[in-house]
């Protein structure tokens, strides 16, 4: 039996004790992102939602099945904020366009009301008339079929879950969207988690329901937030922990009691607050790396790669992988990053002979008086801390930083300035 073949199946229940006490931690964490947002201005926290809206837009997709090439997102998402972007003028396929044009909806006008044609308008942006004709489907409209979610090999299939029948979508949804919209049912993640599941219970569209539930989701939590700037991407963790997703989503649909899946929601969404500090951290080094070489001439080549690397990307800085993503030629890439050492961007890592290594210079105009930098480990991940003008702060490693500091490439000063240098623009 599925919930909703129950008499009243929508009057969720769970177990409030439990699910408080998470929701706290929840909006601790939340109050501790606002606060390290309260140090930046607002180019940098603008900056900030594109990368989050970029990620969270590529991972949406991902759990679907979907890769989508994240320069051209990125490309997609600055053009429409207004952020500044060295490839603007990428080609950006349709769907990145639809997809990008739900999700900036859906967070940077919560508070209109979510309507029918609302909802009509989102499933035809994600699938556009070339995509219609290849996937066949009811597009900008709710489904005439029956649904079922099967999985298993042929001949040995499995219905995890059967929607709905197709008459009822109708009432269904207008149900669901007057409880979304009550503005006497206050925007909380507790509403987020369950517009996620009751939405996607119904099923109201032939394909494309997940990717409307996330964006629901991420509307509510922009409505927590009252603002429409985003700082964390709750679909990236989602698929982060994807061997967990539909498993929770089956089990709660067979069942009357909601509180494993209330529970899943919010331990992804603290994950994805937690991460955030790592976007944030990123678009803080990247701004102060550009202030502090702000005189030196580069060629669009080697700022694309540097911002590539300044945006997180984890791999080593070697001339192969520099190659690799410039698309150049191993002799472009070694006289690219001679030319930027020369201008004291990079320095080689110290005791590489072979496939050399190099880090980014962040120091390179004044000592920054950091002290007590020492590095801790809290749930498995490790944070470098440090006190500056007698105030305390810690950043979560990357795994790639914390390799180099294993491997002796960069010293615990070295990461302090990476981490921590913009602190001094504030």
């Amino acid at each position: 039996m599925f919930i909703h073949e129950s008499d009243n199946w929508t009057q969720f229940v769970w177990d409030h004790d439990v699910v408080d006490a998470k929701l706290a931690e929840v909006s601790q964490a939340l109050g501790y992102m606002r606060g390290r947002l309260s140090m930046v201005g607002f180019d940098e926290q603008l900056k900030a939602t594109a990368e989050s809206v970029t990620q969270d837009i590529v991972s949406s997709s991902e759990i679907e099945g979907v890769t989508l090439n994240t320069q051209s997102v990125r490309s997609s998402v600055a053009r429409r904020l207004g952020v500044p972007y060295e490839d603007a003028n990428d080609p950006i396929s349709h769907y990145v366009e639809g997809m990008v044009s739900v999700s900036l909806d859906a967070t940077r006008n919560y508070k209109q009301p979510l309507t029918k044609e609302r909802l009509f308008a989102w499933h035809s942006e994600l699938f556009p008339v070339e995509r219609a004709r290849l996937y066949p489907i009811d597009v900008g409209q709710y489904r005439k079929a029956g649904m079922q979610v099967v999985s298993g090999n042929m001949g040995r299939e499995r219905v995890c879950y059967e929607a709905p029948a197709p008459e009822r979508v109708p009432g269904e949804m207008e149900r669901f969207m007057a409880w979304f919209n009550n503005p006497d049912i206050p925007a909380t993640p507790i509403k987020a988690a369950i517009a996620h599941f009751w939405f996607v219970c119904i099923h109201p569209f032939d394909d494309g329901n997940g990717r409307i539930t996330r964006a629901l989701s991420d509307m509510i939590l922009a409505r927590v937030e009252d603002s429409n700037l985003r700082y964390y991407s709750m679909s990236k963790a989602i698929y982060a922990d994807r061997k967990n997703y539909y498993p929770e989503l089956e089990r709660a649909q067979r069942g009357t009691d909601i509180t494993n899946w209330l529970m899943w929601f919010l331990n992804t969404l603290l994950v994805a607050v937690k991460d955030s500090d790592t976007v944030i951290g990123n678009v803080l080094n990247k701004t102060y790396f550009w202030h502090v070489h702000e005189d030196i001439v580069c060629s669009e080549r080697q700022k694309k790669i540097l911002n590539i690397y300044l945006s997180g990307y984890d791999g080593k800085l070697t001339a192969k992988n520099w190659a690799k993503l410039a698309e150049v030629s191993m002799d472009t890439a070694n006289r690219d990053i001679t030319d930027l050492v020369e201008k004291k961007m990079l320095r080689s890592v110290h005791g590489n002979v072979r496939n050399i290594a190099y880090n980014l210079v962040y120091d390179t105009h004044s000592s920054l008086p950091f002290e007590d930098i020492r590095i801790e480990e809290n749930e498995a991940q490790k944070y470098i801390c440090m006190t500056y003008k007698q105030q305390l702060y810690r950043e979560r490693l990357s795994d790639g930083d914390i390799q180099s500091l294993a491997q002796a490439e960069r010293s615990l000063e070295d990461l302090a300035y990476k981490y921590f240098a913009y602190l001094t623009l504030l």
